[in-house]
């Protein structure tokens, strides 16, 4: 994940956050670690939607649950006219074994909350905990979306083919990313591209293994690999604009099992990322291509894998525009809104924007004179929970701007 460092440690402004939501702080926080001490997996998120099906309901509102496994969504009627907006967080959790030594460290072994989305789940809830208080100055409806595994293999799709963006139809969507690399309280956000496509692939070279000593009996499925690692990275370098990023990583390549016997297979697993919709199958094809190439030439056959997860998240520009000039109301200068950030990172979200126009953002989560600005999905992870009352501030300021723009 790329790494973006502003000017300021922290641009939280506490007198733009109206009293009523930093009152939440306490709750925020409890529900928080209660989210992050029984972290669960994506599609096995039972006790992490029942408890956020309980807090939905002891405020007086009906969550619909069971939507793609584990999912659910609440909608909020205001007692003004307007239009339909979605608020979105992510509800599972990493197969990590955490190492913190807190109070509310994970109690399901080999399984953290390393990414922030227990932290992404307790604003929804103070979302819809302000917004459910606040119903005569609402203008609109609000469907807050609870979604699970985006940490794969992903849930945004099959709540989507479920119906969450219908009923009524959502006419825009919001949602953020606590984000370890920002200072805490800086916001990211920008029009276009904001993360980038995720694809997988895995291969397996099929070659003739033998002695160490006698080659020419062999089909040496390590110097196939090799060269196949060093070809697939003239994808980037040669066959894609330099002024779009992209990137292939094999990140995992097995083989053989002594120092004197040349292997007979090899498994190569790897990830391709990039911005560019214009790029969607291109990977897949150019990949497939050189693969089948060098087998070819040396006499061995594969089998290749190749999944594409989740496609480029693209902001749309009004949207965008909506949550930074937000921002700039929220943080304590300009300098605390970083305009053009970007990651290689992937992100489900991306097909909700491709549903309707919204906006994916960042913010800044990071304090690192508390210790708390270890990168995500590391095993020591962990984030300042002052910006859990910015996140709230900002989801429903946006949603306030969004209904005065689209009366």
């Amino acid at each position: 994940m790329s790494k973006i460092v502003a000017t300021h440690p922290s641009s939280v402004n506490f007198q733009q956050i109206r009293p009523e939501i930093q009152l939440l702080k306490q709750k925020l926080s409890e529900w928080r670690r209660q989210l992050h001490k029984y972290p669960e997996l994506g599609f096995k998120e039972v006790l992490t939607s029942q408890l956020i099906a309980q807090k939905l309901q002891e405020i007086g509102l009906e969550p619909k649950t069971g939507i793609a496994k584990t999912g659910l969504t609440v909608l909020i009627e205001g007692e003004l006219p307007g239009p339909t907006i979605a608020i979105r967080a992510d509800i599972d959790a990493l197969p990590i074994q955490e190492e913190n030594e807190v109070s509310y460290r994970s109690q399901h072994k080999g399984i953290m909350h390393a990414c922030g989305h227990d932290g992404h789940t307790a604003i929804a809830l103070g979302t819809a905990y302000y917004l459910a208080a606040n119903r005569h100055k609402l203008a609109g409806r609000v469907k807050i979306i609870f979604q699970p595994a985006e940490e794969g293999p992903g849930g945004a799709k099959p709540m989507i083919e479920e119906g969450v963006l219908k009923s009524p139809d959502v006419n825009a969507i919001i949602g953020l990313h606590l984000w370890n690399n920002l200072p805490l309280g800086v916001v990211g956000v920008r029009s276009g591209a904001m993360m980038a496509a995720v694809e997988i692939f895995h291969l397996q070279i099929q070659g003739k293994g033998g002695h160490g000593a006698i080659p020419q009996q062999t089909v040496d499925s390590i110097v196939i690999g090799s060269q196949i690692v060093n070809a697939l990275q003239t994808i980037v370098s040669r066959n894609i604009d330099p002024i779009d990023s992209a990137v292939v990583t094999v990140g995992e390549f097995k083989a053989g099992s002594a120092v004197n016997v040349i292997a007979a297979s090899a498994k190569l697993s790897g990830t391709v990322r990039y911005f560019n919709p214009k790029y969607q199958g291109y990977f897949k094809e150019r990949i497939e291509s050189i693969v089948a190439g060098i087998s070819q030439s040396h006499r061995a056959s594969y089998e290749l894998n190749y999944q594409e997860y989740y496609p480029p998240l693209i902001n749309d520009s009004q949207i965008a525009e909506l949550v930074r000039s937000v921002a700039l109301d929220v943080v304590e200068t300009p300098q605390g809104v970083a305009p053009e950030c970007q990651t290689m990172g992937g992100e489900d979200m991306s097909y909700f924007l491709q549903e309707v126009p919204g906006c994916y953002f960042f913010l800044g989560s990071a304090n690192p004179v508390q210790g708390l600005d270890y990168p995500h999905h590391h095993p020591r992870f962990d984030f300042d929970e002052t910006a859990l009352v910015m996140g709230v501030e900002m989801f429903v300021r946006c949603i306030e701007r969004y209904a005065e723009q689209n009366p």
